[in-house]
């Protein structure tokens, strides 16, 4: 039986220890909206240094014992995950982080946890250390500690920013210049940096980076506008301004197509990931070539999916160097009176239908994928897209049996329900059976995109019925268990929505919907609590749906996130605990056992409005049941 770690061994993890704590003080400066989390961790870990320093310095030849093993290794397994972590904050988009705010801050409180959770198993006592080290150590596990009950509080003011500039069309500058010191976006090469950051985060998830895309694309123009009004030569000096005038900039290889060696205008991504000149690549296909020019690799399909990130970087580069900015090709803003797109992009979009209606399963896989992408890019060319006729065909290739077309296809008509009057057309053309019908048997990929595009078709009330009807229900109840982190909030969200038609609500109940929520509501580290007691809240206004709930054994759970959960949880949670007291002698005595009444007073003073109302409901039952020694008398409240 190994005992523990002597000599080498122990050497060994007390070095990988020591030189972890020293990689991560030398971290750069965090330089986004997530300085302050970033900065207050890297300064606890700094503060460990002093007890490997003396450790791996101290009797090489003594035995560390098992239970110090336990405690330095997962310390070692926490600071391998923290160095990832500030590695990727500090590497990453700035935009994508600041949108993503909430996640990121779960990030770093899971890193303080785990932290604090491998130091509490460190019998300091037991080691061969100084007075002086064991009370800085044990000063900076109090550190951890209380940063462990008490995360970092939110910036409001970047979150209010950030939901200004994403509303309105032409922000106040004011908003924009906070928002572009907050995230240090100040001059052209700091936006050239965030361009290639995202750039990276699109290639890193398969080309489509989320509903975020837009977003950031939206306000990564307007920092881009208002960096060029108010400070346009920010990174370039008097002697460059004077060389500029005389020698043409030097075009950078990753802005080249790789077949003309020119710069691109409207560069595309083939299936090998390779960028090119759209008219470059297409002539190639058109040819009969297969493969990837510059890879030589067969190409899986001949779909040319816009590089849009790309793009933008190119732009950038060509205003902070005087070139002509590349003209736009291949979209919908030029428009005729009483057209909505222009001679050519109408053809263009023509062309991409009669591919859909007549061409071959490769032709139709390829016309989805890029009417998908279009749609997604903006307003115009979903009108476009919609008034050339598109959403019965691409209703049609929900059957396909080629999966990846069935994607494109149920992709694109979410895109595209996006315009509300579009909404109506693909409802019209018959399309939630076979939305459902995806739900429940397409790719993955494929069923969470169905179950956005149901959430999207549902907020039209008469939709809801239909819907529920159609047998959606079950399907995005079985995604809520199996999908991704993406999945299940679009199952939820969907779930939410249908739920606020009252025969809906009966539906999700009967098909079992209030176990896996609870199991949701008790996961904290499973980022769906929200979404969990948003339909449970729906759910207990019904009947049949506070019967379930009652069954779930919810109390403990729900005052546990009265105690110490978000304001709008709190309310959410209330609301449940109210519905399920309310005349129910058993479950009001299950809360006052657990403690209701210490919760709910701090609630009616600190909580929103109506969990304030909510709370106080409760108290007067509470009171009221210690006041009347007969149960009977309960039976009016």
């Amino acid at each position: 039986m190994i005992m523990g770690l002597t000599g080498d061994s122990k050497g060994q993890l007390l070095s990988q220890l020591a030189e972890l704590v020293k990689e991560i003080s030398g971290s750069p400066e965090c330089r986004n909206s997530c300085k302050k989390m970033h900065g207050n961790l890297v300064r606890r870990i700094k503060l460990l240094s002093p007890l490997f320093e003396e450790l791996r310095d101290g009797n090489e030849e003594s035995v560390m014992k098992i239970e110090e093993i336990k405690g330095f290794e997962l310390l070692k397994s926490a600071l391998d995950s923290t160095k990832e972590l500030l590695q990727s904050i500090n590497e990453g988009s700035k935009l994508y982080q600041a949108l993503q705010k909430d996640q990121i801050a779960y990030k770093f409180q899971q890193m303080t946890e785990a932290i604090e959770a491998a130091l509490n198993e460190i019998p300091y006592d037991n080691l061969d250390i100084s007075e002086e080290v064991q009370e800085q150590i044990e000063l900076v596990h109090a550190q951890f500690r209380r940063a462990k009950a008490r995360p970092d509080s939110p910036d409001l003011q970047l979150e209010h920013d950030l939901a200004v500039a994403q509303k309105e069309k032409d922000p106040d500058p004011a908003v924009l210049r906070r928002l572009s010191d907050k995230l240090q976006l100040r001059t052209i090469g700091d936006l050239t940096k965030e361009s290639v950051a995202f750039h990276e985060l699109v290639i890193a998830s398969g080309g489509d980076p989320g509903r975020r895309f837009e977003e950031m694309t939206s306000l990564l123009k307007k920092l881009k506008d208002y960096v060029l009004t108010e400070n346009p030569e920010a990174d370039t000096s008097e002697s460059e301004k004077g060389l500029m005038k005389h020698r043409s900039p030097v075009i950078p290889d990753d802005f080249r197509c790789p077949i003309s060696l020119e710069l691109m205008r409207d560069p595309v991504i083939v299936s090998t990931g390779q960028t090119y000149e759209r008219s470059c690549i297409q002539k190639w296909l058109d040819a009969g070539h297969r493969t990837c020019p510059k890879t030589q690799q067969t190409l899986s399909h001949t779909a040319l999916t816009p590089n849009y990130v790309l793009k933008s970087l190119i732009a950038l580069w060509c205003e902070s160097n005087g070139v002509e900015l590349p003209k736009n090709q291949g979209t919908c803003r030029s428009r005729k009176p009483g057209s909505s797109a222009s001679d050519c992009d109408r053809t263009a979009i023509i062309a991409l239908l009669e591919k859909l209606a007549n061409g071959n399963s490769e032709q139709q896989r390829a016309a989805a994928g890029e009417l998908r992408l279009l749609a997604k890019r903006n307003a115009d060319n979903r009108v476009c897209i919609a008034e050339a006729g598109a959403i019965p065909l691409l209703v049609e290739l929900l059957s396909s049996t080629d999966p990846r077309t069935q994607e494109h296809a149920v992709t694109a008509l979410l895109n595209l329900s996006i315009n509300d009057n579009n909404k109506g057309a693909i409802v019209n053309a018959g399309a939630i059976p076979d939305i459902v019908d995806v739900l429940k048997n397409g790719s993955m990929e494929a069923r969470e995109n169905a179950a956005a595009t149901l959430f999207s078709l549902s907020v039209i009330d008469e939709n809801k019925v239909a819907i529920g009807a159609a047998g959606a229900i079950p399907a995005l109840i079985k995604l809520l268990c199996e999908g991704s982190p993406r999945g299940k909030k679009d199952a939820a969200t969907a779930i939410f929505n249908l739920s606020i038609y009252q025969g809906n609500k009966a539906r999700a109940v009967r098909a079992g919907i209030v176990p896996p929520l609870m199991r949701l509501l008790k996961d904290a580290g499973g980022g769906m609590v929200d979404e969990a007691l948003a339909i449970l809240a729906i759910l207990a206004s019904h009947q049949e749906g506070k019967v379930a709930i009652g069954q779930a054994d919810p109390i403990p759970v729900l005052l546990e996130v009265i105690r110490t959960g978000s304001p709008r949880n709190r309310e959410n949670a209330t609301a449940i605990l109210w519905s399920l007291c309310t005349g129910n002698l058993e479950q009001l005595k299950i809360a006052k056992e657990f403690g209701a009444e210490e919760a709910l007073k701090d609630l009616s003073e600190s909580g929103t409005d109506r969990a304030k109302r909510k709370a106080g409901s409760i108290l007067e039952l509470l009171q009221r049941l210690e006041v009347k020694e007969d149960p009977v008398s309960l039976s009016s409240l």
